[in-house]
């Protein structure tokens, strides 16, 4: 069992540990502000409670769809940055810079480049959108059910 990952180090794609990011997502890297990857690596073996691993927001991966979904002049290995998953997508933004979602149905393999955020406990940043997310969710809530309902109250005191 090869325990490499175990002190952060990164893996390519190609198996190789610590031999740099692959040309495609050195771009990428660079324009996020190129975060040490050192301290970002996955933990898979040691006390669960400092285990982690997993794809993160922001991740920059390469997937590999069905062949059989992609039109025959393209590849089905699409690479870049990790924006979001749902239940039934995955969204990337590609080497490219296009925005692109797929099914879940469709893909194969996910492999991972580089994490470029902390794991998702010790992310303040994103903890913290996420609590003013969840805010403005609940006000625009608040706001269509009185709308709605007819009874926009908002002006009255008391």
């Amino acid at each position: 069992m090869y325990l490499g990952l175990a002190i952060g180090i990164m893996p390519n794609t190609d198996g190789e540990q610590g031999q740099g990011l692959p040309d495609w997502a050195e771009t990428m890297y660079d324009a996020y502000g190129s975060p040490d990857l050192s301290t970002r690596g996955d933990v898979y073996v040691g006390p669960l409670i400092g285990r982690k691993s997993g794809l993160r927001k922001d991740d920059l991966v390469e997937m590999v769809i069905d062949a059989r979904s992609v039109k025959s002049e393209e590849t089905n290995v699409i690479r870049g940055m990790l924006i979001s998953t749902g239940r039934s997508s995955i969204d990337i933004l590609d080497e490219n810079g296009r925005f692109r979602s797929f099914s879940r149905d469709v893909v194969v393999e996910i492999r991972l480049v580089a994490h470029m955020r902390p794991q998702y406990i010790d992310d303040d940043e994103l903890l913290f959108f996420e609590r003013e997310d969840m805010r403005r969710r609940t006000s625009v809530s608040e706001q269509a059910e009185r709308k709605a309902d007819g009874h926009d109250d908002s002006h009255v005191w008391g």
